[in-house]
């Protein structure tokens, strides 16, 4: 067994030499293994280990003999402990230990300075995790289940190694570990599995369903690397990034495979809010509703996610980037250089006179003689744009130009007492604007700095 998992480890380089790696140990069967077998294989690599174990609270004195199991383990071994104490789980009690232990084994990955923790999956637990999502109807992104190595730091070297020989390599060699009573409680889904269905399975359907399943998750991450390398590909084509948010081009996004598409949105979510654990099948559904809909208006609110169609786009952001931004104003001398947009655009405001004019956005000099003031477009704003007949709202000059409600409330309005002077895109005010009669003009220019 020290070979198979040797070679199963080697072949996704999950260890080079000089390596810190934390092993994760609960003090149950499969995590003692992996303790064992990567002493035994510590000095053929040059691996500094380390122990990492969480104490849930959960089963009182028994959660505390399990802590104590492991340190006494980890001083007999010789090797560095770090325990986490838990206390007051609540919710979705399987869910919430499961966050905590990896909040756990990252941040102790960064503070202790390790390569990466190991972790004591099996391929009987992936045969599980593979049973679980098929039933909850996941595609080939959960289908691929547990991966051996992560970008986070998680490796799991007994990924190809089944239950049974686990136990036989630790009877063989007279180790203890404890047992876990709650692991035989069927009021756990993942339980009922372990313990009901798949037994059922391997009896009545298919000897080697363990196998089979893990033949699945091969299949299903080899997919899935396909088409992450696709949606990478394809995502800038759909998808632009502004400060809190992304900005769907539902135009372009109808052009692509609807399995492509849906990736997209999957990915585009995962962006904004760190993940996809709470997302479901449906939700991606709904965004993708949304988004090849008739163009027009409409909203989703996902888990951490506020999904607003303006137009033609859909604006991805969290709950709390997705609220109205506060009014701002704030008084102008001229000349002003005033960065917008995050500091991509830089307003410049300059009186220059009439023959160094080159015909931009002007106002008449003489006519601007009270105190000027920048801000952002507030409900009911009207002016007469010029080359317009008649005052306009702003906001039907918005619908007009197709600009997504999001970008509206800090749109730039330069005002003079309470008069509007010019907007950005719509221009000057008709009884501002520059004429050849005007000896001195007030020049706007907008400066975007590259992309």
């Amino acid at each position: 067994m020290i070979e198979s998992v040797a070679g199963y480890a080697g072949r996704w380089r999950m260890f080079t030499p000089g390596d810190r790696v934390g092993v994760a140990v609960s003090g149950g069967a499969d995590s003692v293994c992996l303790l064992h077998v990567l002493v035994e294989l510590a000095p053929r690599w040059n691996l500094k280990l380390e122990i990492l174990h969480v104490d849930h609270g959960l089963r009182g004195a028994a959660s505390r003999e399990d802590a104590a199991f492991v340190e006494e383990m980890a001083r007999r071994l010789g090797l560095p402990f770090h325990l986490e104490r838990a206390s007051g789980l609540a919710g979705n009690i399987e869910e919430a230990a499961r966050d905590l232990r990896r909040r756990f084994f990252l941040r102790t990955l960064a503070e202790a300075g390790l390569t990466s923790v190991a972790l004591g999956h099996t391929r009987n637990d992936q045969a599980e995790t593979v049973l679980f999502r098929l039933l909850r109807g996941s595609g080939a992104a959960g289908l691929a289940a547990m991966r051996p190595k992560t970008p986070e730091g998680f490796v799991r070297p007994l990924l190809a190694t089944g239950r049974s020989e686990i136990l036989d390599f630790l009877r063989e060699r007279r180790i203890s570990w404890r047992e876990d009573h709650t692991n035989a409680e069927l009021v756990f889904a993942r339980n009922r599995i372990r313990h009901e269905l798949l037994p059922a399975l391997e009896r009545e359907w298919n000897p080697a369903v363990v196998e089979a399943l893990c033949r699945t998750a091969i299949l299903a991450a080899e997919d899935e690397a396909f088409w992450e390398a696709e949606v990478a590909r394809a995502a800038p084509l759909v998808l632009r990034e502004e400060p809190d948010r992304l900005i769907v081009d539902c135009a372009r996004l109808a052009t692509l495979p609807a399995a492509l598409g849906r990736r997209i949105l999957r990915s585009a979510v995962a962006r904004i809010r760190g993940g996809l654990r709470g997302i479901e099948f449906d939700h991606i559904e709904t965004l993708l509703a949304l988004a090849s809909g008739p163009e027009g208006g409409g909203r989703l609110i996902l888990p951490g996610v506020d999904a607003l169609r303006s137009f033609d786009f859909i604006r991805l952001a969290k709950p709390e980037a997705a609220r109205q931004p506060r009014n701002w104003s704030f008084p102008l001398r001229v000349p002003a250089k005033i960065p917008l947009d995050g500091g991509k655009c830089l307003l410049c405001l300059e009186f220059v006179p009439l023959e160094r004019y080159t015909g931009g956005t002007g106002l008449d000099g003489r006519r601007v003689t009270g105190m000027l003031e920048l801000r952002n477009w507030r409900p009911g704003d009207s002016y007469q744009p010029a080359g317009r007949s008649r005052p306009e709202k702003l906001k039907t000059l918005f619908q007009e130009a197709r600009i997504p409600l999001w970008e509206r409330r800090n749109w730039p309005i330069l005002a003079m007492e309470g008069q509007i002077l010019w907007a950005r895109r719509f221009g000057p005010a008709a009884e501002f604007a520059a004429s050849g009669g005007s000896a001195e003009i007030l020049e706007i220019r907008e400066v975007w700095s590259e992309p």
